[in-house]
């Protein structure tokens, strides 16, 4: 493993265990040049996941873009990290289970925002807002209405 702050191209193991879910191992590692500790983290990849935009191009699936635009959504709400991870982590699991190698990527929108839904309604409505592109005040109170009608308030 190369280090991220010299390049040197070997590092030490220092320390392994799993992830609070189960779905990844993370690794503190030592630089063999500089000394620097960096941590790594191990995950299962059942295949390559291209997906498919809307304007035709494909690219592969970035597990780190999702929890990005997840996280942006999360921000500054009382949700604890490992319950973002977990939701990043089904979603991926999904994808990779589903059978496909090319999904399009309406169909990772739905995923999240059906997350979301479950995890808290104000990061469900700010995922909306980007994902469903609202242009005025009015977009948001109709999808706002929207949520009140299903939720029974």
């Amino acid at each position: 493993m190369r280090c991220p702050y010299c390049a040197h191209e070997d590092s030490q193991v220092k320390d392994s265990r799993p992830t609070e879910d189960g779905a990844a191992i993370r690794r503190r590692r030592q630089c063999e040049g500089c000394g620097a500790r960096f941590t790594t983290f191990e995950r299962i990849q059942l295949r390559d996941i291209i997906i498919l935009k809307s304007d035709g191009r494909g690219e592969a699936f970035n597990r780190d873009k999702l929890a990005h635009a997840i996280g942006l959504a999360c921000r500054k709400r009382a949700i604890e990290p490992v319950r973002i991870e977990r939701l990043v982590s089904g979603i991926q699991r999904q994808l990779e289970t589903s059978g496909e190698s090319e999904v399009p990527s309406a169909k990772i929108g739905e995923l999240a925002m059906e997350g979301l839904k479950g995890l808290d309604s104000v990061a469900y409505i700010r995922f909306a807002s980007v994902y469903k592109d609202f242009t005025e005040a009015k977009d948001f109170q109709e999808f706002a209405g929207s949520i009140r009608e299903v939720s029974g308030e």
